[in-house]
């Protein structure tokens, strides 16, 4: 967030895009989860196209949605604590291979035709539950990986580039599979892709993620300490209710593209599976914007940008019914979603210190994945009374005001930020200068 953003430093390059990728460990887990991936995104379209089929309501997708997510605001904070305490490479092991079991199970239930609405909520909150643990973990994991902490940003970025290529291609696959041969077989693709990414992180070099604690404060002394960090350092806690403000009223959206492919544009599963996609398109380039900064400097602006965005193109989606119109909107919306949250945790990622990282990122986490329920909940609520179109338009009024107020904070934000920037060299001798008095970071703990 530093207002330092001039200079060859920060200029946008091609050239480093995939730096982050020279670390072995990293490149096997962007291979592998860059797989898998693509198969979770083909189960969530086709998860989607099933509830709506089995059911026919706005409001039961969005209790699934609900469900799915409601375990990973509660849990989150607690497995926050566990992740800085436990092995994380063997934290991912069992997730993933939860994950696996889920998606067999459910591939399994719809092949013999006894499939209900609610084994499906029931499977959705077990996912929740390995979502409290595996989210956290993936994004404290990742760090671990890289030993060049400037390529961090780099890194982060790359996820995000990998998660919304995977959303680029897993929904317009579910389309076609769902026509062709049924949901059944996109659930049994999904729990094969998740071989891809055990066997990566089996093939990694695990002496590397040993736990840097096991022992010392009691968990909930430690969760306590995570909760006083991450809302006494104002930049943190901006970062975090904004996030969790987008979670809550725009990125629901998706849980009722179903009722717009449908309803709306008159159209079947191919079109919920190109509507899913042209999200994937706006993130993907987002997501690469991204990798392409080699600094973080200058980055602050990017997240209420990037929210003022994602809020025109969900009001100009909400009121569209034309095709193409639909298309290019949400191009927009992943564009400005991923930017906003990318740039969010990247920031986070640079801040916090390590024996911390896992309590913040749980509260991430609960901002990201764990209030998207809720917003789910009351999307689905407010569509089956005023309707889907102004629901979402809606949520885009409500994204820009926020926006507005971030950006308002943004100057004494930066005001918090610099003297970390220039304690961890990302910024220049010359621009530091001699800090005064009153621009020391003092952390929270130690007020």
């Amino acid at each position: 967030m530093a207002a330092d953003a001039s200079g060859p430093e920060n200029q946008i390059s091609l050239r480093d895009t995939f730096r982050a990728l020279r670390y072995r460990n990293y490149r096997l887990f962007f291979v592998g989860q860059g797989a898998s991936l693509i198969g979770t995104w083909i189960q969530s379209i086709a998860l989607s196209w099933l509830i709506y089929q089995l059911t026919h309501s706005a409001l039961y997708l969005g209790i699934v949605g609900f469900a799915s997510q409601i375990a990973t605001f509660i849990l989150a904070p607690v497995a926050g604590v566990l992740v800085d305490r436990w092995n994380q490479h063997r934290i991912l092991i069992a997730t993933q291979t939860l994950f696996m079991f889920e998606a067999f199970v459910l591939s399994a239930l719809v092949f013999l035709r006894i499939i209900t609405v609610w084994q499906v909520i029931v499977l959705s909150v077990f996912v929740g539950l390995v979502n409290g643990f595996d989210t956290p973990t993936r994004q404290a994991f990742v760090v671990r990986m890289i030993e060049d902490r400037a390529d961090l940003p780099n890194a982060i970025a790359l996820n995000s580039s990998m998660f919304n290529g995977a959303r680029l291609i897993g929904p317009a696959i579910a389309g076609i599979l769902i026509a062709a041969v049924g949901v059944a077989w996109c659930f049994a693709i999904n729990g094969f892709s998740y071989l891809a990414v055990i066997v990566a992180l089996l093939a990694m070099q695990v002496n590397l993620f040993e736990p840097e604690q096991s022992t010392g404060p009691s968990a909930v002394r430690e969760l306590h300490e995570g909760f006083r960090y991450t809302f006494g350092f104002p930049p943190v806690r901006a970062i975090i209710l904004f996030l969790a403000l987008v979670s809550l009223i725009a990125t629901p959206y998706s849980v009722l593209l179903p009722v717009f492919a449908t309803r709306i544009l008159h159209g079947n599963a191919s079109t919920l599976g190109y509507l899913g996609a042209a999200a994937g398109v706006g993130a993907f380039i987002g997501a690469t914007i991204l990798a392409s900064r080699k600094s973080i400097l200058g980055l602050g602006i990017w997240i209420p940008t990037a929210g003022a965005i994602l809020g025109a193109g969900l009001i100009g989606f909400g009121l569209s019914q034309a095709m193409w119109l639909s298309l290019l909107l949400l191009a927009v919306i992943g564009f400005g979603l991923i930017v906003q949250m990318a740039s969010s945790n990247t920031i986070l990622q640079t801040v916090v210190d390590d024996t911390i990282r896992g309590r913040v990122m749980s509260f991430y986490t609960a901002a990201y994945l764990g209030m998207t329920p809720f917003g789910s909940l009351l999307a689905g609520w407010l569509a089956s009374r005023i309707g889907s179109p102004y629901t979402v338009a809606l949520g885009g009024v409500i994204s820009i005001a926020g926006s507005i107020l971030f950006a308002v904070k943004l100057p004494s934000l930066r005001h918090f930020i610099r003297p970390i920037y220039c304690e961890k060299g990302i910024l220049s001798a010359n621009l530091c200068g001699v800090q005064a008095a009153s621009e020391t970071y003092v952390p929270p703990e130690e007020r």
